[in-house]
């Protein structure tokens, strides 16, 4: 999979003002719990996962069934406060082309992204639906967020 890049001050607010400041070897741990447990509430499947950080840098290993399961984990922890970078060495049980990805820009909606990428501004709900359940409502997408965009 590789490296994804984020915009570190954007994202949800899922570590605490400590964690996200100046990580320390005593709040790695923390901020590695707090990862995890954002992913399982959001219900994303895996088979095995182990969150690690360093810094700005999250490192994902395990196993997941499905490229996709293995790109919105990597997505997930990535679109939170203080991660810049995500390492994603998941191993997906059985592959399939990843997606591309769109970092948005001000201005952006779902259907001006996928006027861009299908050239068609009614494909947005694949978008949504590609990025569920990050996304809880397509109106709600921010400058910065990363967003999977599926092959059609």
């Amino acid at each position: 999979m590789g490296l994804l890049s984020f915009l570190k001050g954007v994202g949800e607010k899922v570590l605490k003002k400590e964690e996200t400041a100046a990580p320390t070897p005593e709040t790695e741990p923390l901020r590695a719990s707090a990862l995890l447990a954002h992913v399982k509430s959001l219900g994303l499947a895996y088979n095995k996962l182990t969150v690690k950080t360093s810094g700005d840098t999250v490192t994902i290993e395990g196993e997941v069934a499905k490229q996709e399961d293995a790109e919105k984990i990597a997505l997930a922890v990535g679109n939170v406060e203080g991660v810049q970078l995500v390492d994603n060495r998941l191993t997906v049980a059985t592959p399939s082309p990843e997606a591309t990805y769109h970092t948005v820009e001000k201005g952006d909606t779902l259907s001006k992204i996928a006027q861009k990428v299908y050239g068609d501004m009614m494909k947005y709900p694949v978008i949504f639906e590609a990025n569920k359940p990050m996304l809880s409502d397509p109106d709600k997408i921010y400058p910065g967020q990363v967003l999977r965009i599926p092959a059609l």
